[in-house]
């Protein structure tokens, strides 16, 4: 019997590990000109999945353990970084089932890459704690563990010359830090994202089917956002997708050309089921 209860203890201490208090992370805003651009560090906005070190595991925005393999965070710092874990452009899909999966396929594992931007813990400006991040990374001289370039742009110009070159290489937009910017919990008047388009995200509540080639198939998405606003996607779902689409509850995210007069968003466009384990 007392083995029994160490067994079941001793259970109950690794499923309780599983899944924790979603970990405090800074979110962006949303970047409009008029700020001086000069004053920010600027990167690339990744395609990943966003994930937080806290110097013995990886945890995902919702609270999950990620079932990294032990050679691939080895020698990584006792410190708490937060960044993204991430392949390639446009391998946001194949990251997300990776991590989902336990175990994963080694193969794809080595192909990702933890692109850290930020210290939680440290103090200072973004600016300091960058440099403080570069100086650690390049101490420990792992192949898996890398900082996210930052760099200075002169003006709103060279801004969007940088977010049209990006994007044309694939990427979708770009990340501005306010040098000064104190890492804080929840959303950050000076962390921003800047993209060619807007996007969001909303829940999906049901199916309308589809007509002509897509008969038999989903035509769209019935969607509900966290305002409660109601809406569709018919367009940028694969037929795949069409034939087994998005499960009714889960996160997408979608992107679009602004708002109706009613508040919906203009021209909905699929881009990919965003929810985390």
């Amino acid at each position: 019997m007392r083995l029994l209860l160490l067994l079941l203890c001793c259970l109950g201490s690794v499923l309780g590990h599983a899944h924790a208090a979603p970990p405090p992370l800074m979110l962006a805003g949303t970047w409009q000109d008029g700020p001086d651009v000069s004053l920010y560090l600027v990167s690339e906005k990744l395609d990943g999945v966003r994930a937080r070190w806290d110097g013995q595991a990886l945890w995902t925005r919702a609270g999950h353990r990620i079932a990294a393999p032990v050679w691939f965070t080895q020698g990584w710092p006792g410190q708490a970084m937060d960044g993204e874990l991430w392949m390639a452009r446009g391998q946001f899909e194949a990251t997300s089932a990776l991590i989902r999966s336990s175990p994963g396929d080694e193969a794809q594992w080595r192909r990702l890459r933890f692109m850290t931007f930020d210290l939680p813990d440290a103090a200072g400006g973004f600016a300091d704690r960058h440099a403080q991040l570069k100086r650690m990374i390049a101490a420990q001289r792992s192949p898996h563990l890398l900082a996210i370039e930052q760099q200075r742009l002169p003006d709103s110009e060279g801004l969007h010359r940088q977010l049209r070159a990006v994007v044309a290489a694939g990427a979708e937009g770009l990340m501005l830090h306010h040098q000064d910017n104190p890492y804080s919990d929840g959303r950050s008047p000076r962390l921003l994202k800047l993209k060619l388009y807007d996007d969001a995200e909303a829940r999906v509540i049901g199916y309308a089917p589809g007509k002509g080639k897509y008969s038999g198939m989903v035509g769209a998405l019935l969607m509900r956002s966290d305002s409660g606003a109601q809406f569709r996607i018919g367009s940028g779902l694969s037929d795949a997708q069409r034939i087994d689409p998005p499960a009714i509850g889960s996160q997408v995210t979608y992107r679009y050309n602004g708002l109706t007069v009613h508040g919906l968003p203009r021209f909905p466009r699929f881009l990919r089921v965003r929810d985390e384990p």
